[in-house]
């Protein structure tokens, strides 16, 4: 008998390589950093750096997801339903929902943590200091999971999958 291949569904065998953990203690850790980088600013620079804060916030939570948007359409990869906005810690911002090539995933790390140094760069000229600094650490703070991610896994291949979950984020090899 002869097997039948025109609706068989085809089955992708990942081997996990490789588990970032992301603890309670180092989340607390993550959760605590905006508010010490706010008192230190309000002492340095102004006691405005509150609300420069609270709005420095959405403001780069929108340009990265312009510049992660922006990067995966001139690229060619596909986003619909693979991508969301995510408010969860310690994921803020716009994520794979799915499985990810890690060097599509880097590469939008790379362009967004850049890009968008450069266009907060570009508030010095027209915003106040503490404005500017608000922008650099929530742009940080949003970067940092991804970023710590980025770190752990840069001695693995740049083909493997990343999928981020709740707590943790794994890469998988085929």
């Amino acid at each position: 008998m002869e097997p039948n291949t025109k609706g068989a569904a085809t089955f992708y065998q990942y081997k996990l390589i490789k588990k970032i953990n992301i603890s309670a203690s180092l989340l607390r850790v993550y959760i605590a950093l905006p508010f010490v980088f706010l008192v230190l600013e309000t002492v340095f620079l102004s006691w405005l750096s509150i609300l420069f804060m609270i709005i420095a916030g959405p403001v780069m939570l929108w340009i990265q997801y312009v510049i992660s948007r922006s990067v995966l359409l001139i690229s060619g990869h596909p986003i619909v339903k693979r991508w969301k906005m995510s408010l969860h810690l310690p994921w803020p911002g716009y994520m794979p929902d799915q499985y990810i090539n890690y060097g599509i995933f880097r590469k939008v790390q790379m362009h967004n943590l850049w890009i968008g140094l450069c266009i907060t760069a570009l508030f010095i000229v027209w915003a106040p200091p503490a404005f500017t600094a608000s922008l650099v650490i929530c742009h940080l703070w949003l970067l940092l999971p991804r970023l710590y991610t980025l770190l752990r896994l840069r001695s693995e291949a740049k083909d493997g999958m990343l999928k981020f979950n709740p707590a943790d984020a794994s890469y998988y090899a085929q």
